[in-house]
Protein backbone atom coordinates (compact mmCIF):
# COMPACT_ATOMS: atom_id res chain seq x y z
CA UNK A 1 0.00 0.00 0.00
CA UNK A 2 1.01 3.45 -0.86
CA UNK A 3 1.29 6.26 1.42
CA UNK A 4 0.61 10.01 1.34
CA UNK A 5 0.98 12.88 4.04
CA UNK A 6 -2.33 14.24 4.70
CA UNK A 7 -1.19 18.28 3.58
CA UNK A 8 0.24 19.89 6.88
CA UNK A 9 -0.90 17.38 9.49
CA UNK A 10 1.81 15.19 8.58
CA UNK A 11 -0.34 12.13 9.08
CA UNK A 12 0.60 9.59 6.55
CA UNK A 13 -2.19 7.92 5.20
CA UNK A 14 -2.89 5.14 2.82
CA UNK A 15 -3.71 6.35 -0.48
CA UNK A 16 -6.91 4.06 -0.02
CA UNK A 17 -9.24 4.55 2.75
CA UNK A 18 -12.33 2.60 4.56
CA UNK A 19 -15.73 4.78 4.18
CA UNK A 20 -18.22 3.50 6.71
CA UNK A 21 -20.48 5.53 5.07
CA UNK A 22 -24.35 4.61 4.06
CA UNK A 23 -23.35 4.02 0.13
CA UNK A 24 -21.82 1.16 0.65
CA UNK A 25 -23.78 0.17 3.55
CA UNK A 26 -21.09 -2.38 5.28
CA UNK A 27 -20.46 -0.38 8.30
CA UNK A 28 -24.57 0.59 8.67
CA UNK A 29 -26.46 -2.39 7.07
CA UNK A 30 -23.86 -5.23 7.00
CA UNK A 31 -23.57 -8.17 9.65
CA UNK A 32 -21.51 -7.82 12.52
CA UNK A 33 -18.93 -10.39 11.71
CA UNK A 34 -18.70 -8.97 8.31
CA UNK A 35 -18.06 -5.64 9.51
CA UNK A 36 -15.14 -7.09 11.89
CA UNK A 37 -14.14 -9.13 8.99
CA UNK A 38 -13.57 -6.12 6.53
CA UNK A 39 -11.80 -4.11 8.87
CA UNK A 40 -9.74 -6.34 10.12
CA UNK A 41 -8.80 -7.29 5.85
CA UNK A 42 -8.91 -3.34 5.39
CA UNK A 43 -6.15 -2.72 8.28
CA UNK A 44 -4.13 -6.58 6.72
CA UNK A 45 -4.29 -4.32 3.53
CA UNK A 46 -2.31 -1.47 4.73
CA UNK A 47 -5.00 0.78 4.79
CA UNK A 48 -4.77 3.23 8.29
CA UNK A 49 -7.73 5.41 7.70
CA UNK A 50 -11.23 4.75 8.52
CA UNK A 51 -14.10 7.40 8.23
CA UNK A 52 -17.36 7.93 9.72
CA UNK A 53 -20.02 10.03 10.13
CA UNK A 54 -23.15 10.38 12.64
CA UNK A 55 -25.56 10.77 9.78
CA UNK A 56 -24.18 7.55 8.33
CA UNK A 57 -27.45 5.34 9.76
CA UNK A 58 -28.29 7.86 12.24
CA UNK A 59 -25.39 6.92 14.25
CA UNK A 60 -25.33 2.87 13.76
CA UNK A 61 -21.59 3.83 12.05
CA UNK A 62 -20.25 5.04 14.37
CA UNK A 63 -21.82 2.73 17.09
CA UNK A 64 -20.63 -0.41 14.84
CA UNK A 65 -17.54 1.12 14.29
CA UNK A 66 -16.41 1.66 17.52
CA UNK A 67 -17.35 -1.89 18.26
CA UNK A 68 -14.99 -3.26 15.89
CA UNK A 69 -12.40 -1.00 17.05
CA UNK A 70 -12.89 -1.83 20.71
CA UNK A 71 -12.75 -5.50 19.39
CA UNK A 72 -9.77 -5.37 16.96
CA UNK A 73 -7.78 -2.25 18.40
CA UNK A 74 -5.82 -1.31 15.00
CA UNK A 75 -3.63 0.88 14.41
CA UNK A 76 -5.77 3.39 12.77
CA UNK A 77 -6.82 7.17 12.47
CA UNK A 78 -10.38 8.00 12.48
CA UNK A 79 -12.07 10.31 11.12
CA UNK A 80 -15.90 11.69 11.76
CA UNK A 81 -18.37 14.88 10.74
CA UNK A 82 -20.89 17.28 11.92
CA UNK A 83 -23.77 18.14 9.56
CA UNK A 84 -25.80 21.25 11.04
CA UNK A 85 -28.86 21.14 11.27
CA UNK A 86 -31.00 24.55 10.69
CA UNK A 87 -32.24 24.44 14.51
CA UNK A 88 -28.31 23.70 15.22
CA UNK A 89 -27.55 26.99 13.46
CA UNK A 90 -29.17 29.12 16.68
CA UNK A 91 -26.30 27.48 18.41
CA UNK A 92 -23.42 26.48 16.27
CA UNK A 93 -20.47 26.11 18.97
CA UNK A 94 -23.14 24.12 21.42
CA UNK A 95 -24.08 21.98 18.30
CA UNK A 96 -20.64 20.96 17.24
CA UNK A 97 -19.50 20.51 20.83
CA UNK A 98 -22.35 17.75 21.15
CA UNK A 99 -21.85 15.87 18.06
CA UNK A 100 -18.05 15.90 18.34
CA UNK A 101 -18.68 14.46 22.41
CA UNK A 102 -21.10 12.24 20.81
CA UNK A 103 -19.00 10.60 18.55
CA UNK A 104 -16.64 10.01 20.90
CA UNK A 105 -19.43 8.15 22.90
CA UNK A 106 -19.84 5.89 20.34
CA UNK A 107 -16.78 5.30 18.54
CA UNK A 108 -15.29 4.49 22.50
CA UNK A 109 -12.42 6.45 21.54
CA UNK A 110 -10.64 10.04 23.73
CA UNK A 111 -9.87 12.11 20.00
CA UNK A 112 -11.11 12.16 17.03
CA UNK A 113 -7.91 12.36 14.43
CA UNK A 114 -10.31 13.81 11.84
CA UNK A 115 -13.29 16.37 12.60
CA UNK A 116 -14.65 17.48 9.24
CA UNK A 117 -17.34 20.41 8.64
CA UNK A 118 -20.39 17.73 6.77
CA UNK A 119 -22.20 21.06 6.00
CA UNK A 120 -22.16 22.48 1.84
CA UNK A 121 -20.08 26.16 1.93
CA UNK A 122 -21.92 28.71 -0.04
CA UNK A 123 -21.93 32.35 -0.54
CA UNK A 124 -24.55 33.34 1.30
CA UNK A 125 -25.98 31.06 4.61
CA UNK A 126 -29.19 29.67 4.36
CA UNK A 127 -30.58 26.62 5.92
CA UNK A 128 -27.92 24.10 5.99
CA UNK A 129 -25.26 25.78 4.22
CA UNK A 130 -22.64 27.79 5.84
CA UNK A 131 -20.90 30.87 4.13
CA UNK A 132 -16.87 31.19 4.61
CA UNK A 133 -17.49 33.81 7.31
CA UNK A 134 -19.56 31.60 9.69
CA UNK A 135 -17.16 28.61 9.02
CA UNK A 136 -14.16 31.28 10.10
CA UNK A 137 -15.76 32.90 13.01
CA UNK A 138 -18.53 30.30 14.75
CA UNK A 139 -17.17 26.43 14.02
CA UNK A 140 -12.89 27.02 14.05
CA UNK A 141 -13.37 28.99 17.15
CA UNK A 142 -15.51 25.84 18.42
CA UNK A 143 -13.31 23.29 17.06
CA UNK A 144 -10.02 25.11 18.43
CA UNK A 145 -11.69 25.04 21.80
CA UNK A 146 -12.06 21.29 21.79
CA UNK A 147 -8.43 21.06 20.11
CA UNK A 148 -7.04 22.78 23.44
CA UNK A 149 -9.43 19.79 25.22
CA UNK A 150 -7.44 17.02 23.42
CA UNK A 151 -10.90 15.78 21.75
CA UNK A 152 -9.76 17.13 18.19
CA UNK A 153 -6.38 17.00 16.24
CA UNK A 154 -7.06 18.27 12.80
CA UNK A 155 -10.54 19.96 11.44
CA UNK A 156 -11.20 19.95 7.86
CA UNK A 157 -14.37 20.23 6.15
CA UNK A 158 -16.55 18.28 3.20
CA UNK A 159 -15.57 20.63 0.10
CA UNK A 160 -19.28 20.89 -1.13
CA UNK A 161 -21.34 23.47 -2.12
CA UNK A 162 -20.06 26.49 -4.36
CA UNK A 163 -17.03 26.71 -6.45
CA UNK A 164 -16.26 30.58 -5.30
CA UNK A 165 -16.90 29.89 -1.90
CA UNK A 166 -15.22 26.68 -1.28
CA UNK A 167 -11.88 28.43 -2.47
CA UNK A 168 -12.31 31.35 -0.16
CA UNK A 169 -12.49 28.43 2.92
CA UNK A 170 -9.43 26.78 1.91
CA UNK A 171 -7.50 30.02 1.29
CA UNK A 172 -8.24 30.87 4.51
CA UNK A 173 -5.23 29.01 6.33
CA UNK A 174 -8.12 27.69 9.37
CA UNK A 175 -8.95 24.30 7.68
CA UNK A 176 -6.32 21.58 7.44
CA UNK A 177 -8.39 19.32 5.77
CA UNK A 178 -10.73 19.05 2.88
CA UNK A 179 -12.76 15.91 1.66
CA UNK A 180 -13.41 16.72 -2.06
CA UNK A 181 -15.84 14.99 -4.75
CA UNK A 182 -13.34 13.64 -7.87
CA UNK A 183 -14.25 10.90 -10.07
CA UNK A 184 -13.71 10.35 -13.79
CA UNK A 185 -17.47 12.05 -13.99
CA UNK A 186 -16.29 15.13 -12.06
CA UNK A 187 -12.46 15.48 -12.45
CA UNK A 188 -12.43 19.59 -12.28
CA UNK A 189 -10.97 19.17 -8.63
CA UNK A 190 -7.50 18.82 -10.54
CA UNK A 191 -7.85 18.56 -14.11
CA UNK A 192 -9.41 21.15 -16.88
CA UNK A 193 -12.47 20.01 -19.08
CA UNK A 194 -14.02 21.79 -21.70
CA UNK A 195 -16.51 24.10 -21.89
CA UNK A 196 -19.59 23.02 -21.26
CA UNK A 197 -18.98 19.83 -19.74
CA UNK A 198 -21.98 18.58 -17.63
CA UNK A 199 -20.99 18.82 -14.13
CA UNK A 200 -20.14 21.66 -11.30
CA UNK A 201 -16.54 23.05 -12.51
CA UNK A 202 -14.71 22.99 -9.17
CA UNK A 203 -11.64 25.10 -10.43
CA UNK A 204 -8.32 23.36 -9.17
CA UNK A 205 -10.14 22.84 -6.01
CA UNK A 206 -7.64 19.87 -5.02
CA UNK A 207 -5.00 21.62 -6.72
CA UNK A 208 -5.40 25.22 -4.56
CA UNK A 209 -5.73 23.16 -1.20
CA UNK A 210 -2.02 21.36 -2.43
CA UNK A 211 -0.78 24.90 -2.26
CA UNK A 212 -2.16 25.54 0.94
CA UNK A 213 -1.52 22.96 2.94
CA UNK A 214 -4.46 21.22 3.12
CA UNK A 215 -4.70 17.34 2.91
CA UNK A 216 -6.99 16.28 0.75
CA UNK A 217 -9.56 13.59 0.66
CA UNK A 218 -11.07 11.81 -2.52
CA UNK A 219 -15.04 11.01 -2.34
CA UNK A 220 -17.30 9.97 -4.50
CA UNK A 221 -14.59 8.01 -6.84
CA UNK A 222 -16.85 5.50 -8.08
CA UNK A 223 -19.60 8.54 -8.32
CA UNK A 224 -22.40 6.27 -5.36
CA UNK A 225 -21.80 3.55 -8.07
CA UNK A 226 -22.51 4.97 -11.16
CA UNK A 227 -19.08 4.32 -12.63
CA UNK A 228 -19.99 0.54 -12.38
CA UNK A 229 -21.85 1.37 -15.90
CA UNK A 230 -25.23 -0.49 -14.30
CA UNK A 231 -27.98 0.28 -11.92
CA UNK A 232 -28.71 -2.42 -9.70
CA UNK A 233 -27.58 -2.14 -6.37
CA UNK A 234 -25.90 -4.17 -3.86
CA UNK A 235 -28.45 -5.74 -0.95
CA UNK A 236 -27.13 -4.13 1.83
CA UNK A 237 -26.20 -0.37 -0.20
CA UNK A 238 -28.39 2.51 -0.10
CA UNK A 239 -31.01 1.63 -2.41
CA UNK A 240 -30.81 5.21 -4.32
CA UNK A 241 -27.77 7.93 -4.47
CA UNK A 242 -27.85 11.44 -5.39
CA UNK A 243 -25.11 12.57 -7.63
CA UNK A 244 -22.68 14.92 -6.27
CA UNK A 245 -21.06 17.06 -8.75
CA UNK A 246 -22.02 15.41 -11.71
CA UNK A 247 -25.38 14.61 -13.34
CA UNK A 248 -29.17 15.38 -12.49
CA UNK A 249 -29.52 12.15 -11.27
CA UNK A 250 -28.27 8.55 -10.99
CA UNK A 251 -29.31 7.24 -14.48
CA UNK A 252 -27.84 10.11 -16.68
CA UNK A 253 -24.43 9.18 -14.43
CA UNK A 254 -24.83 5.52 -15.93
CA UNK A 255 -25.10 6.39 -18.82
CA UNK A 256 -22.26 8.29 -18.96
CA UNK A 257 -20.18 6.08 -17.11
CA UNK A 258 -20.24 4.21 -20.32
CA UNK A 259 -18.45 6.93 -22.23
CA UNK A 260 -15.35 5.46 -20.61
CA UNK A 261 -15.44 1.66 -21.60
CA UNK A 262 -12.73 2.41 -24.39
CA UNK A 263 -10.72 2.73 -21.27
CA UNK A 264 -10.90 -0.90 -20.94
CA UNK A 265 -10.97 -1.54 -24.59
CA UNK A 266 -8.06 -0.20 -25.41
CA UNK A 267 -6.56 -2.06 -22.46
CA UNK A 268 -5.61 0.45 -20.06
CA UNK A 269 -7.79 -1.11 -17.41
CA UNK A 270 -9.60 -4.43 -16.57
CA UNK A 271 -12.80 -2.55 -16.08
CA UNK A 272 -14.18 1.00 -15.47
CA UNK A 273 -14.42 0.40 -11.91
CA UNK A 274 -10.44 -0.13 -12.15
CA UNK A 275 -9.84 2.63 -13.96
CA UNK A 276 -11.82 5.35 -12.08
CA UNK A 277 -9.39 3.88 -8.47
CA UNK A 278 -6.65 4.22 -10.54
CA UNK A 279 -7.57 7.38 -12.24
CA UNK A 280 -8.09 8.99 -8.79
CA UNK A 281 -4.82 8.57 -7.83
CA UNK A 282 -2.72 10.22 -11.02
CA UNK A 283 -3.02 13.44 -9.15
CA UNK A 284 -0.35 13.99 -6.59
CA UNK A 285 -3.34 16.51 -5.51
CA UNK A 286 -4.97 13.92 -3.85
CA UNK A 287 -3.56 12.13 -0.43
CA UNK A 288 -5.80 9.46 -0.11
CA UNK A 289 -9.15 8.19 -1.81
CA UNK A 290 -12.21 6.61 0.35
CA UNK A 291 -14.20 3.97 -0.62
CA UNK A 292 -17.53 2.54 0.73
CA UNK A 293 -17.82 -1.07 0.23
CA UNK A 294 -20.74 -3.41 0.59
CA UNK A 295 -19.15 -6.41 1.34
CA UNK A 296 -15.34 -8.01 1.75
CA UNK A 297 -15.11 -8.59 -2.14
CA UNK A 298 -15.38 -5.13 -3.36
CA UNK A 299 -12.50 -4.35 -1.15
CA UNK A 300 -10.35 -6.71 -2.32
CA UNK A 301 -11.11 -5.29 -5.67
CA UNK A 302 -10.45 -2.07 -4.87
CA UNK A 303 -6.87 -2.59 -3.01
CA UNK A 304 -5.99 -4.72 -6.29
CA UNK A 305 -6.77 -1.94 -8.46
CA UNK A 306 -4.97 0.75 -6.28
CA UNK A 307 -1.65 -1.42 -5.83
CA UNK A 308 -1.56 -1.27 -10.25
CA UNK A 309 -0.93 2.35 -9.58
CA UNK A 310 -2.03 5.28 -11.50
CA UNK A 311 -3.33 5.09 -15.14
CA UNK A 312 -0.66 5.65 -17.44
CA UNK A 313 -0.17 8.90 -19.76
CA UNK A 314 -1.70 7.87 -22.63
CA UNK A 315 -4.88 6.65 -20.60
CA UNK A 316 -4.84 10.83 -19.46
CA UNK A 317 -4.77 11.55 -23.07
CA UNK A 318 -7.93 8.79 -24.02
CA UNK A 319 -9.64 10.51 -20.71
CA UNK A 320 -9.40 14.18 -21.82
CA UNK A 321 -11.16 13.17 -25.60
CA UNK A 322 -13.79 11.37 -23.82
CA UNK A 323 -14.43 14.52 -21.45
CA UNK A 324 -14.59 16.72 -24.80
CA UNK A 325 -16.89 14.16 -26.29
CA UNK A 326 -18.84 14.41 -22.99
CA UNK A 327 -18.77 18.25 -23.26
CA UNK A 328 -20.60 18.30 -26.86
CA UNK A 329 -23.05 15.91 -25.78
Amino acid sequence: MEYRTLGRTGLKVSALAFGCGDVGGLMVRGEPADRERAVARAVELGINYLDTAPSYGSGQSEKNLGAVLRALHPPVIVGSKCRLSQADMADVPGAITRSVETSLGLLGRGRLDLFHLHNPIARVRSERRLGPADVLDEVVPAVRRLQEQGKIRFFGVTALGETGALHRALASGAIDTAQVCFNLLSPTAAHEVPTGYPAQDFDGLALLAGEQGVGTIGIRVLAGGALSGHSARHPIAIPAVDPIASGPDYATDVTRARAFEPLVAEGYASSVIEAAFRFALTTDALSTVLIGTSDLAQLEFAASAVAKGPLPAPAMDRLRSIWAKLATT
